[in-house]
């Protein structure tokens, strides 16, 4: 008798699992590929941005000793804790020109990003005639040198080479813009001058991102030109102009090249008018390393403080 024949096999459909899992060097390859493509990009951003500040800071609690007149005896470094710190904030004058390159910005800030604001709405304006002539005329002093603005200016400003004194005094006027108390101001005009139409472009990207939905939606709603501009524009450039203001104030702390190149003309200007410019003097006028250092310092945490309180006062009101 003859075994029963085995059952035959049911199909399932089903089909057998295959392992897709990839080797670990694979994985580990993936991981290293995206640090791999950025290690060009963080060495230099290390060696041009991460270790100037820290060698700043360092030099900020180092003190040089020279011995003899130029230091032939010999050099030796210590650490002076914060004694460059006391001699910097103990100086008068560079407190003195803190303060007023902080009254520079109170002034100077508002009246450009209210400038940029205006110029950029005009530009984008569906009225405008030219907006790409205006905008790349508006645009082209942010491309001259700090350096050859302030000589230009300067021409602009000393009485006998400057057809706007020539022009006032015909009238009547006796414009001082180099004097102890207008000084400040001229060179506000200078930065506000070269930097509006840098600004300006922000705010007009900022425009150009809005959809055109929303124009016409606001059109139906019998919004005119005026309404357009507060109720539409200006709310949603907000982040352009919170920008722009950033970039502005910590602009005003460096203040540099302008002071500089107009001392030769206006005696109002010392070695010390700007923070930057008496962190610049210190170095190199007075091979005072250590304090430069110093106030280098000082300047860069004011800058980070100004920039941080007002975002945070932005942010509350946003909030």
């Amino acid at each position: 008798m003859s075994a029963p024949a085995a059952p035959a096999a049911r199909s399932t459909g089903a089909r057998p699992v295959v392992s897709r899992r990839r080797p670990a060097r694979a994985d580990r390859a993936q991981r290293r590929a995206p640090w791999l493509l950025l290690a060009p990009f963080l060495v230099l951003f290390a060696l041009t941005f991460v270790l100037p500040i820290v060698y700043a800071i360092g030099q900020s609690f180092t003190s040089v000793e020279r011995q003899g007149l130029f230091g032939e005896e010999g050099i030796t470094s210590r650490f002076a804790g914060l004694d460059n710190y006391e001699r910097a904030l103990g100086d008068p004058a560079f407190v003195d020109s803190i303060w007023r390159v902080l009254l520079f910005g109170v002034v100077q800030v508002p009246v450009m990003i209210v400038a940029v604001t205006i110029l950029a709405l005009l530009l984008e304006s569906a009225s405008a005639k030219w907006p790409a002539f205006f905008r790349a005329a508006y645009f082209a002093p942010y491309g001259i040198p700090g350096v050859i603005a302030s000589i230009l200016w300067s021409f602009l400003y000393l009485p006998g080479f400057s057809p706007i004194v020539a022009g006032l005094q015909a009238l009547g006027f006796a414009p001082d813009f180099l004097g102890p108390q207008t000084v400040l101001w001229s060179i506000a005009n200078i930065v506000t001058w070269s930097y509006a139409g840098y600004n300006m472009l922000i705010v007009i990207a900022q425009l150009k991102a809005i959809p055109g939905e929303v124009y016409e939606a606001a059109k139906v709603d019998g919004a005119g030109p005026f309404r357009l501009a507060w109720s539409v524009q200006l709310p949603l450039i907000r982040p352009a102009l919170v920008l722009t203001t950033v970039f502005s104030i910590i602009g005003t702390l460096q203040l540099f090249a302008e002071p500089q190149v107009m001392r030769a003309v206006s005696p109002a200007i010392d070695v010390k008018y700007t923070p930057n410019f008496a962190a610049y003097s210190s170095a190199f006028s007075y091979n005072d390393y250590g304090v430069a250092a110093a106030q280098a310092v000082v300047i860069a945490l004011a800058a980070f403080v100004l920039s941080f309180v007002f975002l945070r006062l932005v942010s509350r009101r946003d909030s």
